[in-house]
């Protein structure tokens, strides 16, 4: 028995271990070749089979062979953060075509040192405000650098700004640590880039959101949650930056499986985020 438990304990340790930073950085160049060339053998080679779990896409689970990762893209731009305590990733993909766009957003995570999940929204032209000029343009003129060691916030801080934001879509009393200016990047809709930009308009009242899976990186202040969004529990990411403790950017991504949500198109200023 004191083998047996032995045995088992050494694996959780290998399995929630720390993963060293070059480790994460190899998924990634591999997760972005495969979508670039539509090849997926190496990048399914450091899948791990032991703890395998699957690839999602908008939330449903799909063949490894038979989803968007298949097709080759011309990506555009891409922007990674990296979770060295949760041993994630999240990529940002743009796919800046006039003939087939996309903005996707995926989180790698590990098991025993390989990937053993795949999680992506995929979004396309009649999904939530979806405009990729717009979207390819905001997201590349945005500061996302590293921050300093000694501005740097804690994981708790990082989080917590997250969660206030989130939180306040079914709880109007919560208090937000927005950030001045804080501009929102919804689908390829900007908000007001200037000195005195607010994130705090445009947020719905009662809509639970659910279901959060987070990557954190102190590093550059980020933290992005994939998520369920609503009654409906539309296929959703949001990322932020966060600086000083208080929201800098925010980027949504929501694939509703009807145009636009069923919603406004959002040029007289509404937003459902």
């Amino acid at each position: 028995m004191y083998k047996y438990l032995t045995a088992i304990l050494a694996l959780l340790g290998t399995t929630t271990a720390h993963c060293e930073l070059h480790q994460l950085d190899t998924a990634v160049e591999a997760y972005l070749k495969a979508q670039r060339t539509g090849q997926i053998t190496g990048f399914t080679s450091i899948f791990d089979n032991y703890t395998w779990l699957g690839y999602f896409e908008n939330s449903v689970k799909l063949p490894i062979h038979n989803n968007t990762l298949a097709k080759s893209l011309p990506i555009s731009h891409t922007r990674t953060i990296r979770d060295l305590t949760l041993c994630s990733t999240y990529t940002e993909v743009v796919v800046n075509s006039t003939k087939d766009p996309y903005v996707i957003g995926t989180q790698l995570r590990f098991g025993n040192h390989r990937i053993n999940r795949v999680d992506s929204i995929v979004t396309r032209p009649g999904d939530w405000l979806f405009n990729i000029t717009g979207f390819a343009y905001w997201t590349a003129q945005e500061n996302w650098d590293t921050i300093a060691v000694e501005k740097r916030d804690s994981r708790t801080t990082i989080r917590r700004a997250a969660d206030a934001y989130l939180d306040l879509f079914n709880n109007p009393n919560t208090t937000v640590p927005w950030g001045t200016p804080c501009v929102r990047l919804e689908g390829g809709l900007y908000g007001d880039p200037g000195p005195n930009g607010t994130c705090a308009v445009g947020v719905p009242q009662g809509v639970p959101l659910t279901n959060r899976r987070y990557v954190i990186d102190e590093t550059v202040g980020s933290v992005q949650v994939l998520l369920d969004f609503g009654q409906s529990k539309w296929p959703d990411s949001h990322h932020f930056r966060i600086e000083s403790g208080k929201i800098r950017y925010v980027h949504t991504l929501t694939h509703c499986g009807v145009p636009n949500c069923g919603l406004s198109n959002g040029t007289d200023g509404a937003s459902k985020k």
